[in-house]
């Protein structure tokens, strides 16, 4: 049986969760009928876009977000964006650099299959790549729309385009960094720890700079 103050945390979280992603959705529905609308106009396709993740457990769903790529996207090219993509809309280029893309996730969360905070959810694709002693650890819990890697890699594809062979890079040196960020997040998570990551999110939105992040350390 598992400690019963973890059980008492984990309900905490979910309620938390729960009640910010709803009324998140209540209060942000005028700003997403917008964007859904600046999608259609601005290129074919759906105004979502679904992609399957995995989550806690291993655990496969979808997570959903608004699509800042042309359709056929997934066909031409890597599972990471690297760079100016070219497969990215006029559109997408906006929601991609405000992170509003992500806005659709608060309905995973709603769903159950996202927290707010957490580990992001990676593609079946780069599982392979989870060290081992990590890899528990980090799908102990549910993966999150932020975490503390989002916020030191919000400009991930600037840095994989300086690479030579960005796929390479992502999962020799990138992926594991992040792994370990996010096992320790995994490790001592709180109620009060998500609190302060989402305001610290927040606030490095309102500010970002629209200069390309400096290389990781």
């Amino acid at each position: 049986m598992g400690h019963p103050f973890a059980a008492l945390g984990a309900m905490s979280k979910r309620l938390f969760d729960l009640g910010v992603a709803t009324c998140g959705v209540m209060v942000l529905m005028p700003l997403l009928l917008l964007i859904a609308l600046a999608i259609k106009l601005d290129s074919t396709g759906p105004v979502l876009f679904r992609q399957e993740r995995v989550g806690q457990g291993g655990r496969r769903f979808f997570i959903h977000k608004f699509r800042t790529m042309v359709v056929d996207a997934p066909a031409l090219g890597l599972s990471i964006t690297v760079g100016q993509d070219p497969r990215i809309t006029r559109v997408g280029q906006w929601l991609r650099r405000s992170k509003l893309d992500e806005l659709p996730q608060l309905l995973d969360v709603i769903t159950g299959h996202m927290s707010l905070v957490g580990p992001r959810p990676e593609v079946p694709r780069y599982l392979p790549w989870y060290p081992a002693d990590l890899k528990d650890r980090v799908l102990s819990v549910r993966p999150g729309i932020t975490d503390p890697v989002s916020l030191k890699f919000i400009d991930e594809s600037s840095l994989l385009a300086q690479a030579q062979d960005p796929e390479k890079e992502y999962c020799e040196v990138i992926l594991p960094l992040k792994l370990r960020e996010a096992a320790r997040y995994a490790d001592h998570a709180t109620l009060w720890t998500d609190v302060k990551i989402l305001w610290a999110t927040l606030r490095l939105l309102l500010r970002r700079s629209p200069h390309p992040q400096r290389p990781y350390t």
